[in-house]
């Protein structure tokens, strides 16, 4: 597939430019966006900077294009807006709203990070939609966009044509997420290990813990955790999982849901479909020989669980990332 181009949409606050904050998030999607990975995928995404250049103290954010140069992008991303928009109410720049409406009448998918969604929010293109956004701000977003669907558990949300995200690192888990819908698991799997960073954090994971873990050199379920996931073939069981953590089952669910945001069995749903996706990307297997290797037996199992999952069927799936690749025997 052809990852396309990438638009970033950069809002300096006319007073006080580009806070660091804000130079952090766009940071990161010119990171996954902006430097070439040839050997992962050839061509990778072109990036392109659209709107206004703005400082930030000693650093300088350079946009090439003005805003208009939004429209026609494959992919356009607002990684924040100014801190008066979200703390004082100031309106989003109505030069913003109408640039990033006519994106998304030309066809892009829109993306929002951290305060991003405001902007989005103020062109009407979350509307009816879940969003999300720092839990800090989510607030403020939901009481002044009553048509928006707000939840501030989530690390983002995708709806298909537009997704939104928390701020800090979870800017970082959607990039990953567009990288993963666009050329694969594989590849995605593969920049985060050059970014040192989680393959897939799920977007419904939590975004912060209410009770954390004690601080603790001892790492109680990471050796666990990777046993798994060296045997998703096997019928791991949570009573399996506890008892290799020496811990009790009731004891392993909570210290999973606070260490992950999600439960043991969905944890482990988790790691099976991004099996599937990965031997689905790089092996020939038919469908039902990866439903044993994933560990969710039947083909028809693979498939409910898939589509439900990744939203298409192990077949549309192997079809996009793998076209040129043998005729699949999922039927």
């Amino acid at each position: 597939m052809r990852p396309g181009v990438v638009a970033i949409a950069v809002v300096p606050d006319p007073r006080v430019g580009t806070s660091l904050w804000e130079l952090y998030e766009i940071s990161l999607a010119c990171a996954v966006f902006g430097i070439p990975q040839p050997d992962l995928a050839d061509p990778w995404y072109e990036l392109r900077m659209c709107g206004e250049s703005g400082d930030a103290g000693v650093f300088s954010v350079r946009a090439d294009h003005e805003l208009d140069g939004l429209v026609g992008a494959d992919t356009v991303i607002v990684p924040s807006v100014p801190d008066a928009v979200v703390e004082d109410g100031e309106e989003v720049s109505a030069e913003l709203v109408e640039a990033l409406r006519a994106a998304a009448d030309s066809g892009a998918r829109m993306v929002s990070l951290c305060t991003g969604a405001f902007a989005l929010a103020a062109a009407g293109l979350l509307d009816g939609r879940r969003a999300t956004a720092h839990w800090q701000h989510t607030a403020q977003l939901a009481a002044r966009h009553p048509k928006v669907v707000v939840d501030d558990s989530v690390l983002y949300t995708d709806e298909g044509s537009v997704l939104t995200s928390a701020g800090a690192t979870a800017a970082l888990d959607l990039c990953l997420h567009l990288v993963r819908r666009d050329l694969g698991a594989d590849v995605a799997g593969q920049l985060a290990r050059r970014l040192v960073v989680p393959a897939h954090r799920a977007g419904g994971q939590a975004q912060f813990i209410e009770a954390p873990l004690p601080p603790t050199d001892d790492d109680s379920l990471g050796p666990v955790l990777q046993w798994a996931t060296e045997r998703l073939n096997e019928p791991l069981t949570v009573e399996e999982l506890a008892r290799r953590a020496r811990m009790s089952p009731r004891t392993f669910h909570r210290k999973l849901q606070e260490f992950c945001g999600t439960t043991p069995l969905q944890w482990l749903l988790q790691q099976r479909i991004a099996r599937a996706q990965t031997l689905l990307e790089r092996s020939d297997l038919p469908v039902e020989r990866i439903g044993e290797q994933c560990g969710l037996g039947s083909a028809a199992n693979l498939r409910r669980h898939f589509a439900r999952s990744v939203g298409v069927s192990p077949t549309a799936y192997r079809r996009a990332f793998r076209p040129s690749g043998p005729p699949s025997t999922d039927r």
